[in-house]
């Protein structure tokens, strides 16, 4: 890997041309080349890629303040699409429309109108509905 920075040395600017990887380094500065070693340096890890998969979904949904459930808007069995409104939820004077993270048939509903509820605690779980590209 070779790269092109600008260092600056007791007060003055150079560019210094680096090449290598991992502790061992050669840099040059001026048309000369020096060899230098960090034995501390962490080699940075390359980025891993997602091989064009999406990422699995949840189906529990729960809201991540505490709040009060002003209306479900779902119940047990039913179809519901990513994206739909599944329940409202008043926190900090504000009503905010909890959606359904994925299509599928809600399983359970934890909470009921007008309860105060907890954060990170499930109020609704829906079964994802099946998909093609599962292994």
């Amino acid at each position: 890997m070779s790269e092109t920075r600008k260092v600056i040395v007791n007060g003055k600017e150079y560019e210094v041309e680096l090449d290598g990887e991992g502790t061992t380094w050669k840099a040059t500065v001026g048309g000369q080349t020096f060899e230098i070693e960090m034995p501390e340096a962490v080699v940075a890890a390359k980025p891993k890629r997602s091989g064009g998969r999406k990422k699995k979904k949840s189906g529990t949904v729960s809201a991540n303040i505490p709040g009060k459930v002003v209306t479900v808007e779902v119940e047990e069995g039913q179809a519901v699409v990513e994206g739909q409104v599944i329940l409202i939820l008043e926190a900090m004077k504000m009503q905010n429309e909890i959606q359904a993270p994925v299509s599928g048939t809600v399983v359970s509903v934890e909470c009921s109108e007008g309860e105060a509820i907890e954060a990170n605690v499930p109020l609704v779980v829906i079964e994802p509905e099946a998909s093609d590209d599962e292994d």
